[in-house]
């Protein structure tokens, strides 16, 4: 053996020496594949009331009297009430008759519960809303009231305007309300004020006057702020199962969403009925936030939108017979969905679409640029519908990039029959789901190292740990999803996107966990995971450099103590993700090569995400309980030859002539830190 070979022999076994202590080494010669913008993002679905009663700032269950079993769900009539169905809108035709009670110390009128309470903030405002008119002429009074029912003082309402309705045709009125006191909790009441006159109302609408950028129809603002914090390069909507509908007639049909927000028609909910052991049979889309709101949405926040259509099957969970599902020769109209919506979303302002984007108040086109076609179909039902698609779509709009499926397993029969078909048909990404254990995540850190590169690029487009007997939040779950995300960012020439699932979920409504961030009628709170997902996209860099340990990528392998890394490189910044899952600190030599001559590396940042507190999360009284902590980061840089002399060797000529640098550094137990690098 050379004396060069027998003394780095030596000094390899110095810096590994003990059991904690390793050498990862980061090649910063050659960068590697660029990041794509949209590595990482979100992805919503209406699930655990994440649309109205969450992100919609609609303050009003069934306000168009809309609801299939009763019109007046959610609502507590009072006095002389009808319900009547010759309204002004054709897909909301419902509408309530108030009419006088016919005794001067009667009332009519009536109350609404609201998602759970409708949720009022001492000293902010809400904009009330309602069409109305007198239709025997004349006018009327309606007394308009923020009530509390459980009140023990002397009255119950807390806040109180009037409105006059002056006119036989239906019109909008409005007043703006300063609420009085904070109450989670609160009521809407509405009084029919006059006397011997009858009114007629629809569309009764209660938002805060400060949503998300100020719009009347928006979102609320401290869930949408914790959307743009992420930084999301990609949004992927509507969802999620209910794309698929629990049959073809409720899957979530875009054309409902768009247009005037009163004209567009109640859908049942797919997760309405899926889980009677906690269920939710007012659970329907009002379609507030619909495809409009979600491309703004998108824009505001910076993100790519994805569009998710049906490919004409319904949810396959739910539906074993074909004829559920439309046949391949019968799917014309969806394919024309599909068309249709890139022109709503791209075309001029003189087609039939794009002129109606321009009407409802976006005149520039949203840049659209991929569209899925169907969510976790699977078999060869998936393929034979999604062809038609992909030749239509191709033929009128090439430069439309296509998400298609592999299924709702991360491996089996299925996956490794969908993943060629997808490749057969050309999709541009793959869309894979993973909700698993622990043991999946930590095994599967290299999952995508040894892909084909040929053919289509990956969205993980829904995953999340799910722990078997503590199926919630906590921190754990998040490190390993943390440690996982090593592997995505290592590969990112394969893996173009990927969004963590589900997004949303009110504490009162949910049905399904974990979940990103949660939420009650006032507060809100971001979880653990919602920490990771921010910091990947906060250091994101542009390219991947080489990360190996002892030749190997460092992915939680045997023989790497749990140790999971991947780094990348932003102008002069280099980023270094590290996570240990291990129960024992780490001590752990990061090792620079590729450096030009006269070049070093300088600790600029040190972010640390670890707890004591595993197998908790942040809540609503404590949202920042578990959180990450970032500061100054000073260590000592050796180069190879002092390296070498620190560990009780004689340097050789290669390290002497080298212009490598290490950094070492120490992890805590079950700990995910970014250590941040300054190139001078």
């Amino acid at each position: 053996m050379k004396l060069d070979k027998i003394f780095a022999l030596g000094v390899a076994m110095a810096l590994t020496a003990g059991v904690s202590a390793r050498t990862i080494d980061i090649n910063l010669a050659k960068p590697g594949a660029p990041i794509q913008p949209t590595m990482y993002g979100i992805f919503f679905e209406d699930i655990n009331f994440a649309a109205d009663g969450g992100l919609y700032a609609e303050l009003v269950k069934n306000r168009s009297f809309e609801f299939p079993q009763d019109a007046l769900q959610g609502w507590k009539a009072f006095g002389r009430v009808e319900v009547r169905d010759d309204g002004p809108f054709d897909r909301n035709p419902h509408y309530v008759r108030l009419i006088d009670p016919g005794h001067a110390h009667k009332w009519t009128g009536l109350d609404n519960e609201g998602f759970f309470g409708i949720g009022l903030k001492e000293g902010d405002t809400y904009r009330f809303s309602v069409w109305a008119r007198v239709p025997a002429g004349g006018e009327a009074t309606l007394r308009i009231e923020f009530v509390d029912t459980a009140s023990m003082g002397e009255e119950q309402f807390f806040t109180r305007e009037h409105i006059k309705v002056d006119s036989r045709e239906w019109r909008q009125y409005e007043v703006v309300m300063k609420s009085a006191r904070t109450d989670p909790k609160a009521t809407l009441r509405i009084f029919l004020e006059s006397r011997g006159v009858t009114v007629d109302l629809e569309h009764v609408s209660l938002f805060p006057t400060d949503t998300w950028m100020g719009h009347r129809n928006g979102m609320r603002k401290d869930l949408a702020q914790a959307l743009a914090d992420l930084h999301p390069g990609i949004f992927r909507f509507p969802g999620g199962c209910i794309v698929e509908g629990t049959d073809l007639d409720t899957r979530y049909n875009w054309k409902n969403t768009v247009g005037p927000v009163e004209n567009r028609p109640l859908n049942e909910n797919r997760w309405e009925y899926t889980f009677p052991h906690r269920f939710f049979p007012d659970y329907f889309q009002s379609y507030g936030l619909g495809f409009f709101e979600f491309f703004q949405l998108s824009e505001e926040i910076g993100s790519e939108p994805l569009p998710i259509l049906s490919c004409g099957l319904a949810c396959q969970f739910q539906n074993d017979s074909p004829d559920a599902h439309v046949p391949v020769a019968e799917l014309d109209p969806y394919i024309q969905d599909a068309l249709d919506l890139i022109e709503f979303a791209n075309g001029p302002t003189d087609t039939r679409w794009g002129a109606l984007r321009a009407e409802m108040g976006h005149p520039a086109p949203f840049n659209l640029k991929y569209l899925g076609i169907g969510n976790e179909q699977w078999g060869p039902e998936y393929p034979a519908h999604l062809e038609p698609f992909v030749k239509a779509i191709r033929a009128a709009h090439p430069e439309i990039k296509l998400v298609g499926s592999s299924g709702p397993d991360s491996e089996g029969k299925q996956f490794d029959y969908l993943w060629p078909e997808m490749r057969r048909l050309g999709a541009d990404l793959v869309d894979e789901h993973f909700y698993r254990p622990y043991d999946w995540f930590l095994r599967e850190g290299a999952r995508y190292d040894n892909y084909d590169r040929k053919g289509p690029r990956v969205f993980a487009g829904e995953y999340a740990c799910h722990a078997r007997g503590r199926k919630l939040n906590h921190f754990y779950a998040s490190l390993l999803e943390a440690a996982f995300m090593t592997g995505l960012e290592r590969n990112a020439d394969l893996v173009h996107m990927a969004t963590y699932a589900p997004l949303f979920a009110h504490v009162e409504g949910w049905q399904w966990r974990p979940d990103l961030i949660w939420y009650d009628n006032l507060n809100s709170f971001r979880t653990a995971s919602w920490h990771v997902q921010q910091l990947y996209s906060a250091y994101k860099g542009q390219n991947v450099l080489k990360t190996t340990m002892d030749g190997a990528s460092v992915s939680g392998a045997e023989g790497q103590e749990g140790l999971f890394a991947s780094s990348v490189i932003d102008g002069d910044k280099v980023y270094v993700k590290v996570v240990n899952t291990g129960d024992a600190p780490r001590t752990v030599a990061l090792n620079f090569s590729g450096l030009k001559k006269g070049r070093t590396v300088v600790p600029a940042e040190r972010v640390r995400f670890t707890t004591d507190r595993l197998y908790e999360d942040n809540a609503l009284d404590a949202p920042d309980r578990i959180a990450p902590v970032s500061g100054p980061f000073a260590a000592e840089v050796r180069t190879a030859a002092e390296a070498a002399r620190a560990a009780g060797t004689i340097p050789t000529r290669a390290q002497l002539r080298s212009n490598d640098r290490s950094v070492e550094v120490t992890l805590a137990p079950y700990c995910f830190d970014i250590y941040v690098f300054d190139l001078k």
